[in-house]
């Protein structure tokens, strides 16, 4: 079992962080899927995505949800039967949920070079001065997960992460910002919460009401 940690993201918030060791075939054998979920499962080609997908399931059972709890709606977004928020990430050898009373989205990406290159396609690289080598890459990952946050939650066509998701600046220090969509003659506004777990960035965007 490799549950790697359960944290509390505000008083109705829940992170869930499964580190995937097992074999396929491990996971598999320890959770329950409805139909639909067995012929999404054999139709993923990369066992790195089937195993996100049944290590998801496992973090529902941690919750105290299965397989059956859960569903998408036409725009691919998930939901709970019981009407609770949740957001859900997959990246290498980790998967995350976020449960919440509040309308949430989550991302979780390992840090790699190659979003330093695409910077300038989804953000304002003057937030990514005077860092460090490895501040540049943290933070410039972080904002890739800022504007994936922000879209899981209005998942709306049309919205471009340059030109209608904007971070107010910050410093890696802070684990908080907050962000502006504006899109469609409307400004909405989002709290984010980030933090690094190993060579990830985990962040989560919550909706103003």
């Amino acid at each position: 079992m490799s549950l790697l940690k359960i944290k509390a993201l505000n008083e109705t918030t829940h992170l869930y962080v499964w580190k995937i060791t097992e074999t396929f075939d491990e996971l598999f054998r320890t959770v329950a899927l409805k139909d639909v979920s067995l012929a999404r499962l054999e139709g993923m080609k990369a066992e790195s995505h089937q195993k996100g997908f049944l290590s998801v399931r496992r973090l529902l059972m941690e919750a105290g949800y299965t397989d059956f709890d859960l569903f998408y709606d036409e725009f691919g977004k998930p939901h709970l039967k019981d009407g609770k928020h949740i957001s859900i990430s997959h990246s290498n050898d980790f998967s995350v949920i976020v449960l919440s009373e509040d309308n949430i989205g989550a991302d979780l990406e390992i840090l790699k070079e190659k979003t330093m290159k695409l910077a300038p396609r989804f953000m304002d690289v003057k937030h990514l001065q005077n860092l460090s080598e490895d501040d540049l890459l943290k933070k410039a990952t972080v904002v890739w997960g800022i504007k994936e946050s922000v879209f899981k939650i209005k998942n709306e066509v049309g919205i471009s992460f340059k030109d209608h998701i904007f971070e107010n600046d910050f410093a890696l220090t802070d684990e908080k910002c907050t962000v502006e969509l504006r899109f469609n003659n409307q400004v909405e506004h989002f709290d984010i919460l980030f933090d690094f777990i190993e060579n990830y960035a985990f962040v989560c965007a919550f909706e103003k009401k």
